[in-house]
């Protein structure tokens, strides 16, 4: 699939859907987009594995079919979850890539954002580290703006929505925790890209 790419040398940042500056990883767990498919949404979701628990390898073994499901209690109750997302923030704000962002990766699940569907389809997948609720740390922010602004140099990006926005009563991730105005003056976009009242 061709992607928009910006007359500003965006394009020099991804190859074939892959940022230069994640550390690669593939994930099994994506598909291909459907034709005609405008990604022009980034979805913002927490996770960690065990939840709470920081600093280990669990979400890595996650999205890439690896987890030992006998590891802790907590795996069990997801046991043959096959998930994915396009990008990973650590604490740290180190950055990770499972799937190509000209992909689908697996990461909305039934979901719906102005006015479409099954937004895996035309959205970038971004995972935080960390729980609903709480807070999430300077630098991953900062790595979040980042690939979010070298995401529309190369796609036409013009929404940005937490998993608990596109699914509604389903999910609640960031949750509460999330600081939606930091990361709108960071990237400096219209307060209309963001979830209504977020900002």
């Amino acid at each position: 699939m061709s992607s928009p790419r910006a007359p500003d040398g965006g394009a020099l940042l991804w190859d074939a859907g892959w940022y230069r500056f994640a550390r690669r990883l593939d994930s099994p767990n994506f598909g291909s987009r459907p034709a005609g498919a405008r990604i022009d949404l980034v979805v913002v979701h927490s996770i960690s594995l065990p939840p709470g628990v920081y600093g280990g390898d669990e979400v890595q073994r996650l999205f890439t079919n690896t987890l030992n499901w006998d590891a802790h209690p907590y795996f069990k109750g997801i046991e043959g979850m096959q998930v994915s997302a396009h990008f990973y923030i650590r604490r740290d704000g180190a950055l990770w890539q499972f799937v190509s962002c000209d992909d689908r990766a697996w990461h909305a699940g039934p979901s719906s954002w102005r006015g479409r569907g099954n937004c895996n389809d035309d959205s970038v997948g971004i995972e935080l580290e960390g729980l609903e609720g709480e807070p999430f740390e300077p630098q991953q922010y900062e790595a979040l703006a980042s690939v979010c602004a070298a995401a529309a140099q190369h796609y036409p990006i013009q929404h940005v929505a937490g998993h608990e926005h596109i699914a509604p009563g389903r999910k609640n991730d960031p949750g509460a925790g999330f600081d939606w105005p930091r990361l709108r003056r960071n990237l400096g976009w219209p307060a209309g890209w963001f979830p209504q009242g977020s900002c």
